[in-house]
């Protein structure tokens, strides 16, 4: 397949002609130092982004106050190789990053992970995330598997959360109205956040927080008629569901000299509602009425966290951090017969269906020697997780499956100072699983501060995905389906290869930053769906794939006092090999995103307007569709159409900042629903409107915030 030139060109041209005009800018040393962010993740110790091994892109909180974003799907979806994957019929929004799924790379919160449906850090619905009390948020590309273990293929992203304030009470409220599409009402349409945030300073070292955030998504009609409507013409319901969730948390920071611990208590709540659009009529013929009823379904989830955190600095001056997790999830099935008029229920069944506990612990100790060139870091990291999830067990069997498994890690690595410019990073990491064979992982990172700004980055490692639950222990088997986990499946093995070059640029009060970026993935022994018996079919999850992916990203900013503008580009090209197919398909298939943005500062108004754009070219993939003469898997390339997002805000703030008002819209360009083709026959996969429900349409909000200080 020949690559299309004009890829190339805009790669070129967005990087290199912004790399031409930033040579001949002049460098101002003390500026640099002064505009330097810190970061952590990843690293020995805070370290400036300058300084830091690994190529680190820091989210801060301004941009998360400018998009008004609540949670985490409404803040990531503009980054270059990041894609939101919502699903309108489980709530659930998930992420692809680097064209992998949620399941290859690893979501922390203070270098924690979370606990999710099927596993620790893995497939984790960003809806649920709540960024209220986010400092900043850290995204770290490439191979972490010795850092972070099991499914840090990809990268992690990492939550920083706030724990100070500048005051000796802050109270903060919260209140923002949405609409969702055109469908907009105080309680039955729309979306509606209301949040309480109290922070206080008991005294120079401890410093307490407690919050609460609820938001109300009332669902997305889109032509349907909601849970009141009783036709039986498959219009009952809606096209995205009805949702309310309530992130409760508490904070104590005590910080003095050279010891730190910190403790967090969370607990969320979520209800989903789901209306069955198959209505029954219910007539009874004496009386000749009808009370018409339908299947309708509850699910809440409860998950409560609680982490604790030690660090300091030992008197020999070695620096030392543990973190102690203890996190537990449940989630409910309440079903019932629903009589729409009268609104009673009848053969009603109420019933935890997932359940899992994790109990995380993780320790380091670096700086043991007192040298200026060398430098090494040991650690061990421990999870013991158990649980069982009925859906994923498939509704056959009707028991709760109860699984465990425990994970022991050791882990070390070290920084070689070749000189002040030239910095490496070995290291290596030991895994003992209860369920799968040991692994041994390594990496090399390294950073290379060359002349006239440019900053030279890269990363190669392995890690590994241990299979999920589903893919483990999922039954269902009828007179039409034959499907089939595998408890004897391997854990996938990954190797990645990041390469980053960066430069950065100042002429007098404009700052420029440039950066290209090429990464590999392959991936072994890749986990899937596989046809095992053609009379009857049958399916079941096997090591089958090999992946492969490629991509160069170019990514250039400007930025002055008053504004800010951004524009990047990203060349993905992807190959899956079926192995034990002879007609599998092995070429690579390319997709391409673009992104720009902008903010500007208007001081004297107190005033930032922001706006975000971003491309996601048309994509393609190989999918199985059948079997041929030979019981040998066709497969059939599918193609995603094109589709761009536009979002746009104005923030002000009064009265020395105690109030913010932010105005703004969301995906102005009205995406709803996305064509998916094959190209054998040209027929459409649909959902609804005939495509892929991606969003629900062009929606404005007003977000108030309110800070008082005392």
């Amino acid at each position: 397949m020949i690559l299309n030139k004009k890829y190339l060109s805009i790669y070129f041209s967005l990087f290199f002609s912004s790399l031409t005009f930033s040579q001949e800018v002049k460098q101002d040393f003390v500026k640099v130092n002064s505009l330097e962010e810190v970061v952590i993740t990843g690293e020995y110790n805070p370290q400036s982004i300058k300084k830091s091994v690994h190529n680190v892109i820091v989210i801060k909180r301004e941009q998360i106050e400018n998009q008004a974003a609540n949670n985490l799907a409404d803040l990531l979806n503009f980054n270059l190789n990041l894609t939101i994957i919502p699903n309108a019929q489980t709530g659930k929004s998930t992420i692809s990053f680097f064209g992998l799924d949620a399941q290859y790379f690893n979501i922390l919160v203070d270098n924690i992970p979370l606990i999710s449906d099927n596993g620790l850090g893995n497939n984790i619905d960003l809806t649920q995330i709540n960024l209220d009390n986010v400092e900043r948020i850290e995204i770290v590309e490439g191979a972490m598997g010795v850092e972070y273990g099991a499914n840090a293929v990809s990268g992690v992203i990492n939550i920083i959360t706030k724990k100070s304030i500048d005051s000796k009470w802050k109270i903060q409220t919260i209140l923002q109205e949405e609409t969702v599409s055109d469908e907009y009402a105080w309680f039955d349409k729309g979306r509606h956040i209301q949040a309480l945030n109290i922070g206080h300073n008991f005294s120079q070292n401890l410093f307490g927080r407690v919050g609460v955030n609820r938001n109300q998504f009332s669902g997305f009609y889109n032509n349907r008629k909601g849970n009141n409507y009783f036709k039986n013409d498959g219009l009952r319901g809606y096209d995205w569901l009805p949702k309310t969730q309530i992130n409760t948390n508490a904070l104590l920071n005590y910080n003095k000299e050279n010891f730190k611990l910190l403790y967090k208590f969370e607990y969320f709540n979520e209800v989903i509602n789901y209306y069955d659009a198959s209505v029954r009529a219910n007539i009874d013929t004496q009386s000749q009425t009808s009370n018409p009823s339908a299947t309708d379904r509850i699910f809440s989830t409860n998950r409560f966290v609680n982490n604790l955190n030690i660090s300091g600095k030992l008197n020999s001056g070695a620096n030392y951090n543990a973190s102690l997790s203890y996190q537990e999830q449940k989630r409910r099935l309440n079903e019932f017969n629903y009589f729409i008029i009268t609104k009673e229920r009848s053969n009603e069944t109420d019933e935890i269906y997932q359940s899992s506990s994790v109990f995380f612990s993780k320790g380091n100790i670096n700086n043991l020697v007192k040298s200026d060139f060398y430098n090494f870091e040991l650690g061990y990291e421990t999870r013991f997780i158990k649980g069982f999830d009925t859906q994923a067990s498939g509704d056959v069997t009707q028991q709760d499956k109860k699984q465990s498994q425990s994970n022991y890690a050791v882990f070390g690595s070290s920084e070689i100072s070749l000189s002040h410019k030239i910095l490496l990073r070995p290291g290596f990491r030991y895994e003992y699983n209860s369920q799968f064979d040991s692994k041994l992982l390594g990496s090399i990172s390294a950073r290379y501060l060359m002349k006239k700004g440019f900053e030279l980055r890269g990363n190669i490692g392995t890690s590994y995905r241990t299979p999920n639950f589903e893919e483990l222990y999922y039954y269902f088997v009828d007179s039409n389906h034959d499907v089939q986990g595998n408890k004897d499946l391997k854990p996938e093995k990954g190797f990645t290869a990041f390469l980053n070059l960066k430069k950065r640029s100042w002429i007098k009060d404009v700052s420029l930053l440039n950066t290209l970026k090429l990464s590999y993935v392959d991936i072994q022994d890749k986990i899937d769906l596989a046809i095992v018996n053609n009379t009857p079919l049958q399916f079941q999850y096997l090591n089958i794939d090999a992946y492969k992916l490629w991509s160069v990203t170019s990514e250039n900013s400007i930025k002055t006092n008053n504004w800010t503008f951004n524009l990047g580009a990203t060349l993905q090209g992807v190959s899956q090999i079926a192995n034990n197919e002879e007609n599998a398909k092995d070429e690579f298939l390319y997709a391409m995103q673009l992104n720009a943005s902008g903010t500007y500062q208007i001081k004297k108004w107190k005033t930032a307007l922001a706006i975000l754009l971003k491309h996601n070219g048309k994509q393609q993939s190989f999918t199985a569709t059948g079997t041929d003469i030979n019981g040998d898997a066709l497969f059939t390339k599918t193609t995603t159409n094109a589709y761009n997002w536009l979002d746009a805000s104005i923030k002000k703030t009064f009265f020395n900042n105690s109030i913010q008002a932010t105005l703004g819209g969301r995906n102005l360009l009205d995406v709803t629903s996305v064509i998916v083709s094959n190209s054998a026959n040209g027929a459409i996969h649909s959902s609804s409107n005939n495509g892929l429900l991606l969003g629900y349409g062009q929606s404005y909000y007003l977000k108030l915030l309110y800070n008082l200080k005392f």
